[in-house]
């Protein structure tokens, strides 16, 4: 807590202090560039990866990066979606899964979340990217290759739940809506995105 108390401290008389009419202009509102999906993992920092300023980027984090499909028992995810979108008028939705994603190494070896009911609960999300690493990646050999395919088929698998909430696919019918499937590499700090033509992750370069 010291760490992050003088970090506080640090943000208070240095960086609030020189950004004051930013942050007096976000007290009036907010209009971000863009819905971003991501994990909870605390590596992952979509304002520093992003080259973000406060008020650009609306964020919807958990474990895994998942979106549940539609329905009353995932209220949290869709009021965040749905609020982003209607509320906001965001026109970008970005789900932005990364390399060595906790919640995907469980859902390849189920035992390392003995214990954690509800982590063993919530990772029921990855059972479709799983079927699709089982149905087409059989030829991968090593670990870290099915680690690598598993963490692009469950961004692919969230791109579709969230065409079942209302909002999106409102959006969408519009033309008000684009929607991006990323993926971080925390080594490198590269970004792949998910291209339909080539159904594959490509560099996102300029």
């Amino acid at each position: 807590m010291e760490k992050l108390i003088a970090g506080l401290h640090h943000f208070q008389e240095h960086v609030f202090s020189e950004n004051e009419a930013l942050f007096r202009d976000l007290a009036m509102g907010q209009a971000p560039l863009a819905l971003v999906v991501t994990c909870s993992d605390s590596r992952i920092d979509p304002n520093l990866v992003l080259g973000g300023e406060p008020g650009d980027i609306f964020i919807l984090r958990n474990a895994g990066n998942f979106i549940p499909e539609f329905g009353p028992d995932n209220a949290a995810e869709a009021a965040t979606i749905e609020y982003a979108l209607v509320g906001l008028g965001v026109r970008d939705l970005v789900v932005m899964g990364h390399s060595q994603c906790g919640a995907m190494i469980a859902a390849l070896s189920p035992e390392l979340a003995v214990g954690m009911p509800s982590v063993q609960s919530w990772l029921r999300h990855a059972a479709p990217a799983l079927d699709a690493l089982e149905r087409h990646y059989t030829h991968l050999g090593s670990e870290r290759n099915r680690l690598s395919a598993l963490i692009q088929e469950n961004v692919l698998v969230q791109l579709e739940r969230v065409r079942t909430h209302p909002a999106v696919a409102k959006a969408l019918a519009a033309g008000r809506l684009e929607l991006h499937g990323w993926v971080f590499d925390i080594e490198t700090g590269k970004v792949f995105r998910y291209s339909a033509p080539d159904d594959a992750f490509l560099p996102l370069t300029r």
